[in-house]
């Protein structure tokens, strides 16, 4: 509450280190061109890189838990990369691929 008896927002920085990565970045944009109401007020109560640090965070550690359990449930190996390293990398490109649209659906575009 301002001299004035207006109310004015509160603009100080919580200055934390944005580290957010592609994640991150994904959900920024998505904010901003769909839920452009949530990203103003992330903004204004300065919680927006806090939100995408968390965003990112959540979304690695999932993709690196998904990928491993489709790699183990498709019986994609080191044995198998040793054996045909091109059926390997393509199994490996389908699971990540899989994995990511998972994590966008249920991290990012929420």
């Amino acid at each position: 509450l301002g001299a004035d008896g207006i109310y004015y927002p509160n603009l100080v920085s919580t200055d934390e280190e944005p580290h957010y990565g592609k994640y991150g970045m994904i959900r920024k944009t998505y904010l901003k061109e769909h839920r452009s109401a949530m990203y103003s007020l992330y903004m204004l109560e300065d919680r927006l890189t806090e939100h995408l640090n968390t965003v990112d965070d959540e979304a690695q550690e999932r993709m690196d838990i998904l990928v491993r359990q489709m790699m183990e449930k498709q019986g994609v190996t080191e044995e198998l990369k040793a054996r045909d390293q091109m059926v390997w990398v393509g199994a490996v490109n389908n699971i990540r691929n899989a994995a990511e649209e998972i994590v966008l659906k249920e991290l990012v575009y929420i």
